[in-house]
């Protein structure tokens, strides 16, 4: 007896996401399972404008611009998704907030049973500067994580 799972799929609008879809789209997964698209805008950062008031509109409105891609995008991966598993099968969110916490509190709250992300496969200086949000959710999740990676030579973004 197979039992459904919940595939909380972590995605941004690098091709390591297209990636971590393409792998779910293209496994077998016991009947009934339900897969959620999640992405995650980061918050503004009043500081990275030098504190200067006449720069707040202008970010406000640029983290409106990036939540609004991030609904396009979700948006377009859920076509992906729902023709291969219907749409009864498939839900979409984007929130706002730090991503490896989001992910993480987006697997509890739902409850995930295996969380999907694609790894930019980032090494050296650049990881440790930037961090490893696959690693990170590895490390904390409250289920099963898969990192999909792409072979080096796609590996262009």
């Amino acid at each position: 007896m197979s039992t459904s799972m919940n595939i909380l799929v972590a995605i941004d609008d690098s091709t390591f996401s297209d990636a971590a879809i393409t792998s779910v789209i293209e496994r077998t997964w016991p009947e009934g399972s339900k897969f959620k698209l999640l992405s995650v805008v980061e918050p503004f950062h009043p500081e990275y404008a030098g504190w200067h008031t006449n720069y707040m509109p202008v970010a406000v409105e640029a983290q409106k611009e990036l939540v609004e891609a991030a609904k396009t995008l979700v948006n377009e991966k859920v076509k992906q998704l729902t023709e291969a598993f219907g749409r009864q099968s498939v839900l979409a969110e984007v929130r706002e907030g730090y991503v490896t916490d989001t992910i993480l509190e987006a697997a509890k709250e739902w409850p995930a049973d295996l969380i999907v992300v694609g790894s930019h496969g980032r090494t050296g200086i650049t990881r440790l500067l930037l961090g490893s949000v696959s690693e990170a959710v590895v490390s904390q999740a409250p289920c099963s994580v898969e990192i999909v990676k792409m072979p080096k030579k796609h590996a262009k973004a």
